[in-house]
């Protein structure tokens, strides 16, 4: 028999996210929005505890698969059963980013960063990288990928890491911009950075393999502080790394017998950082969406106009037609992306349903907010009213974590059957 009901540890969890949401995020929403990058030091404080928790929880995980599940297995076979922390963390970020969106990415956690180092790290590399975002003071995780010259073409990418065999260490040269949580991660915190590089500039995406940049390590430096349409509450920086000095076991992935990089733990192992990364992001946009759903809907009712689901379509008014759609763009996003999660709980490839999900939510959520600021007329384009916020802040859902454009061709690539050279 199959059951939908959402087991009852992840409920009561959404439910203590909830009152995050309404009492600590959403009052000071205009606030932060009009004083970009400051930090909401009570949200951060208030919801350490909370990550911290969570990082023991999924860290137990990572442990049953380095030490084995006592079936005689080699140690890293996988525990029975879904893992439901997945879901629990997808419904944390929905309410969060019904919350606030940018406030949601000031979370103290390892989020991309660490989504990086569970996709492409051994289990013994996760347990010694994540396991600082379970003691001590805040922490932020960040991902760097995107560059000056190399935006979705990834073999593009122009920084390096050199081994030094004197040293044994991978010297690290480069620059990379748009960095969500950069400056937090490595300037005001010991969190972690993990920086895409290649090792062979001339083999394309074959050399490049990702490195975690520790907080505070010498050498990296913030080269701009970024000033955002959206999202503002958030950190986004362009950071710059000038003779950055790691320790060989910083890059993520395994060795072969002549302790060089495996090749299959390099740009394809790095890529499943975003299977994990872009169902997050779907529900974000959703977060985003409800509010934006929700508020319209509320303040048209005072108006008089509540919807009748009993009635043909074209008896319809126009306004009652859009709320309508309205809603039907959001849940359908939304159940993409629950489908894109319950797959990844159950150990599944993911991968064309994450690429769907981040799609349909990232245009989901800029027509929803855009159609909410244009049903609720003057008051809807004030900046008295959040909405125009929601609309802002929603484009990004669009943009980051992969392209509108780009996930559509990996769409269209998988449904079809053609290759990257064959479909571009």
């Amino acid at each position: 028999m199959i059951s939908f009901e959402i087991p009852e540890s992840i409920v009561n969890q959404s439910q203590m996210t909830k009152m995050v949401a309404e009492q600590a995020m959403r009052p000071y929403s205009r606030e932060l929005d009009e004083h970009e990058h400051q930090r909401p030091e009570a949200f951060v404080n208030m919801t350490w505890p909370f990550t911290q928790q969570m990082m023991k929880s999924a860290l137990k995980g990572v442990e049953k698969r380095l030490h084995g599940n006592g079936n005689g297995s080699n140690g890293h076979a996988a525990p029975k059963g879904p893992d439901f922390s997945i879901l629990g963390f997808i419904m944390m970020v929905e309410q969060m980013s019904w919350g606030d969106a940018g406030q949601y990415l000031c979370l103290p956690h390892p989020m991309l960063g660490g989504s990086a180092v569970q996709a492409a790290g051994t289990p013994e590399q996760q347990l010694r990288f994540l396991k600082k975002f379970t003691e001590g003071d805040p922490k932020w995780g960040a991902m760097a990928i995107t560059e000056p010259g190399a935006g979705s073409d990834n073999s593009s990418m122009r920084t390096t890491a050199i081994l030094d065999p004197d040293t044994n260490e991978w010297i690290l040269n480069g620059e990379k911009i748009f960095i969500t949580n950069g400056k937090l991660a490595l300037e005001e915190s010991d969190g972690l950075c993990v920086v895409w590089a290649t090792i062979d500039p001339e083999a394309g995406r074959a050399g490049i393999k990702s490195f975690v940049v520790e907080g505070n390590t010498p050498g990296v430096s913030i080269a701009k502080q970024e000033h955002k349409l959206g999202i503002r509450a958030s950190d986004t920086v362009a950071l710059h790394f000038d003779n950055v000095r790691l320790p060989f076991d910083n890059m993520l992935g395994t060795l072969d017998a002549s302790k060089q990089p495996a090749a299959n733990r390099g740009f394809k192992g790095a890529m499943k950082t975003f299977d994990a990364s872009r169902p997050a992001v779907a529900a974000s946009a959703m977060g985003i969406a409800r509010a934006a759903l929700e508020f319209t809907r509320d303040k048209l009712a005072e108006e008089g106009i509540v919807l009748d689901y009993t009635k043909p379509r074209h008896e319809l008014t126009a306004v009652e037609r859009d709320l309508m759609e309205m809603e039907a763009r959001h849940k359908g996003a939304w159940l993409l992306t629950l489908r894109a999660v319950g797959m990844m709980a159950h150990g599944e490839s993911n991968r064309l349903a994450a690429s769907m999900c981040k799609f349909r939510a990232g245009e989901a959520v800029t027509w929803i907010t855009q159609k909410a600021v244009e049903l609720l007329g003057p008051m809807g384009y004030s900046r008295e009213w959040l909405a125009e916020k929601w609309m802002r802040d929603a484009k990004i859902n669009d943009i980051y974590e992969g392209t509108k454009q780009i996930n559509q061709l990996i769409i269209a690539r998988s449904i079809l059957g053609y290759s990257r050279r064959e479909l571009k």
